[in-house]
């Protein structure tokens, strides 16, 4: 698990039956003071986050575990909206 920044949104025509209905969003891995880490990539979204919000993730297997009808091929999948980090 690790948290994010939402950069934007994907949006595919043609993509896995297993993805249809899921909104896809573009992500950048964040460290705990903000600052981006590595380059950005796509994951599902299971709770409807927005653009410019820090977000907590699952990766892996364990990326389909929040989708109970359907487990879509997702290596990551947002599980939650950071409201604040302490430190």
């Amino acid at each position: 698990m690790y948290l994010g920044r939402v950069l934007g949104r994907a949006v595919c025509t043609i993509k896995d039956p297993l993805l249809e209905g899921l909104k896809l969003i573009v992500v950048t891995r964040i460290d705990s003071n903000g600052a981006p880490r590595g380059k950005p990539f796509i994951a599902c979204d299971s709770i409807g986050a927005g653009n410019g919000e820090t977000v907590f993730l699952c990766g892996g297997g364990e990326a389909a575990f929040p989708f109970v009808k359907k487990r879509p091929p997702s290596d990551a999948t947002i599980l939650a909206i950071v409201d604040k980090i302490e430190g």
